[in-house]
């Protein structure tokens, strides 16, 4: 009501007679809508409107329906209404790869490698039903009922549970898990409502391990809720430090403070980023790096520092207009430069970074002196110009997939091997490896696994240039597929710690702690 009540003030100040431009948007409209040759819809022409306004502008201001606006806050508030599965689509059936802990599924038997093939006796197996229409069948109000038909493996004829539907949460944090002894790595996939909480329980379970120091991982992260950022920012700072401020043209500057009670502010802290970081991570990063209290490492973020202000419509549209800036506490500004209404060279920026070689060598970046920032405490020198830049810049390894890997993954044919291998091995797998621990010890990818892969592949005219390439895609595919065989039998963070171990940037972090 405050937001609406500043607009229609601030609209009172506005020239709505005629030869005003207010007036002449409203007789282009009424004229388009009443004398124009063919029907149109008049809701599709105010919004097509308010979208063509807002092109003009920064590459951040948007108009969103009411359709978006549903699917948007489910993935960052925290939870939705559902059946509680991970799943996969293979071969157009839905293959439940985990059923969600203690959730509606797993309390009727469901289990993992399950088949769902109908849904309240609709079919929706071999019937090529969209992805999203699948989900929309599933998901449903918290407390009704759906009927599942499920066909398992070694279970002869289709298998019918019924499912009431409840809250399941989302979450924000992909992996936490004790890296070293006394390091602990936390890796944060967005900014959501229930973060800061997921990442506080991550914390006192590492810190009853022995931690003492911690990663922070927030490669392609790209944003979120700003007060999970501040709020998880505030447990490593000292009463009174700046975390962020925004300023705008109408927009006073508003400081973003730590209140003193952190938990965590001793030990070494090292956050992870990379091009793909972008908005509330570059506040987290902005504020560890320039308050002293830890290093960043990997490669300069995104530079997304401009701050939306939502404008909500009764349809339950809403328009997102940018009102100010993301500065970090040396005074940065996170947003990096763009022209107004030029977002298709905006969102080629990172193309040109990757052109320009910014992404394997640090001596690709050039800063004028009029960049030149200093950080609160010690006074080391640190760079604006949008994004944070690491402390220690980590190269990408162009090398490190082949042609022929990425050919295989891009046609799917890498994660459907492996859904088929797990679905078909999965008891003799847990048999032979009751814990994640065992497994990772002693596990070794079959060369029949590999060999099934580069069939699959060869029906799809993917093919090595030559053995040597055939035999380095090997090496990377071995690790990448134990990583997935370990994300399918127990969960992310045991697929993050088999491929943390061959991610540089990670490795940086754990020398620059150990040293």
């Amino acid at each position: 009501m405050a937001l609406v009540a500043a607009v229609q003030a601030g609209a009172q100040k506005l020239n709505f007679g005629k030869g005003s431009p207010l007036y002449k948007l409203q007789v282009a409209e009424t004229a388009i809508n009443v004398l124009y040759v063919d029907s149109v819809d008049e809701n599709k022409l105010v919004e097509d409107a308010i979208r063509g306004m807002l092109e003009k502008l920064d590459p951040h201001s948007s108009y969103v329906t009411a359709k978006e606006m549903k699917a948007q806050a489910e993935s960052l508030k925290g939870n939705f209404d559902g059946i509680g599965v991970q799943f996969n689509m293979v071969e157009d059936t839905l293959l439940v790869i985990q059923p969600t802990t203690n959730g509606p599924s797993e309390k009727v038997g469901i289990l993992a490698g399950d088949r769902i093939v109908t849904v309240n006796d609709t079919a929706i197996a071999g019937v090529k039903m969209p992805k999203e229409e699948i989900m929309g069948r599933l998901r449903g109000p918290k407390g009704t009922k759906v009927k599942l038909g499920v066909v398992r493996r070694g279970m002869h004829g289709l298998l019918h549970f019924t499912v009431v539907r409840d809250k399941i949460p989302v979450t924000s944090v992909d992996a936490w898990y004790m890296i070293r002894p006394g390091i602990g790595y936390i890796r944060i996939g967005n900014f959501g409502a229930q973060t800061y909480n997921e990442v506080m329980n991550a914390l006192n379970e590492m810190k009853a391990k022995g931690m003492e120091n911690l990663i922070i991982d927030l490669q392609d992260n790209g944003g979120g809720y700003l007060q999970a950022a501040t709020k998880i920012a505030n447990e490593f700072l000292e009463g009174g430090d700046l975390i962020v401020y925004t300023k705008g043209r109408t927009t006073p500057r508003n400081n973003f403070t730590a209140d003193g009670y952190g938990t965590m502010k001793t030990g070494k802290i090292v956050v992870l980023i990379n091009e793909y970081s972008a908005s509330a991570s570059e506040i987290l990063s902005g504020a560890i790096q320039d308050n002293d209290r830890g290093l960043v490492v990997g490669r300069r973020s995104f530079g997304k520092g401009l701050v939306q202000r939502p404008i909500d419509f009764d349809d339950g549209s809403e328009m997102r207009l940018t009102i100010a800036h993301y500065y970090s506490p040396s005074g940065r500004c996170i947003q990096k430069p763009y022209k107004k209404g030029g977002k298709q060279e905006y969102a080629r920026d990172l193309e040109e970074r990757y052109k320009h070689g910014e992404f394997v060598s640090a001596d690709s970046i050039h800063f004028d002196d009029s960049l030149k920032y200093y950080t609160v405490k010690k006074h080391r020198t640190v760079y604006g110009g949008g994004g944070i830049m690491p402390d220690y810049f980590v190269p990408l390894d162009t090398t490190k997939y082949t042609a022929y890997h990425r050919k295989l993954a891009a046609k799917n044919v890498i994660v459907d091997a492996n859904l088929r291998y797990v679905d078909k091995n999965r008891k003799k797998l847990l048999k032979e490896y009751p814990t994640f621990e065992q497994f990772n010890a002693s596990y070794n990818v079959p060369d029949a696994y590999i060999n099934e892969i580069y069939s699959e592949g060869e029906k799809k005219d993917i093919k090595p240039k030559d053995e040597a390439e055939k035999q380095k895609t090997t090496q990377a595919l071995k690790l990448q597929l134990k990583a997935l065989v370990a994300r399918n039998l127990w969960d992310m963070t045991q697929y993050f710690q088999i491929t943390n171990e061959d991610n540089s940037i990670v490795m940086k972090a754990v020398n620059l702690i150990e040293q």
